[in-house]
């Protein structure tokens, strides 16, 4: 009855069977490790940014460069402030309000510039009204403290990446994107205030890059069921056809024929008869 799992087409079929549910089983599996990665990650993360709060300031220097690690911890440097590039990062939310970021860069006593986001306003970058409320930054040296933050990407969320942008404003804060706009280096980082000069309000730090419960961590989950329902599939198309074969071989041995028609024993005395027999 089963001599048919030995023809060569269904070795084919068993073979295919035999490779592809533990290959399945394994890429389901890999993905969900990568999701229990990025819950880690989005656990470990919330725990510095509860740490940074409190903790000491450390050297920007120390903290470079920007990793899952150090993104979000206190970052110290000492400089003063360019008045002359002070940009306005547009389309910004914050508490669900629109707004723009108020970046000014910071030269350091490296050299280099530090971009440091002091705060966020309502309104628009555009109108001359909100930009007026923009209050100048603290002249002379001064030492800034705030959450290191790893320079932003035309996909990070939030970014106005669509070009076209006027005079004074930045839509990537990112050192690629300044390198044009200043006369001089930029550290490939960022910080954000704590606090802010009124009527400004502080920046949250973000989460660093590819950590923490984002879209690609629930798509990571979806490509895990995803896996596994195929292996489930391949089971069942194995049985189904498994099944259809053992059908076709009892129905063969009945005498049915595919068309649904049977062959009696009448019938089957005349197909054995010569033609035109009397």
């Amino acid at each position: 009855m089963y001599r048919f799992l030995l023809t060569p087409r269904w070795w084919g079929i068993n073979v295919f069977t035999v490779l592809a549910i533990p290959v399945c089983l394994f890429l389901g599996t890999w993905q969900l490790g990568r999701f229990e990665t990025r819950v880690d990650s989005h656990r470990d993360q919330q725990t510095q940014a509860e740490d940074a709060r409190t903790a000491a300031a450390e050297p920007l220097a120390d903290l470079l460069p920007v990793s899952t690690v150090t993104s979000g911890r206190r970052a110290r440097a000492t400089g003063h402030y360019d008045t002359g590039h002070q940009l306005l990062v547009p389309d910004r939310q914050l508490d669900d309000r629109q707004g723009f970021y108020v970046l000014t860069l910071l030269r350091t006593d490296g050299g280099k510039a530090l971009p440091v986001v002091r705060g966020w306003l309502p309104g628009d970058a555009n109108s001359p009204a909100d930009t007026a409320k923009v209050p100048a930054p603290p002249a002379g040296d001064v030492t800034v403290t705030g959450a290191l933050q790893a320079s932003e990407s035309p996909t990070s969320k939030g970014v106005n990446a669509s070009g076209g942008l006027p005079s004074g404003q930045l839509g990537v804060i990112s050192a690629a994107s300044l390198v044009n706009l200043v006369p001089y280096q930029v550290y490939d980082a960022w910080i954000t205030t704590p606090t802010a000069t009124a009527p400004m309000v502080p920046v949250p730090p973000a989460a660093a890059p590819n950590s923490g419960l984002d879209l690609k961590a629930f798509q990571n989950l979806g490509y895990t069921g995803e896996w596994f329902v195929f292996a489930g599939f391949v089971v069942f198309m194995w049985f189904r056809l498994f099944r259809r074969e053992v059908e076709a071989l009892r129905d063969e041995e009945l005498g049915i024929t595919p068309d649904g028609s049977s062959d009696g024993p009448d019938d089957a005395r005349q197909k054995r008869s010569p033609a035109g027999a009397a």
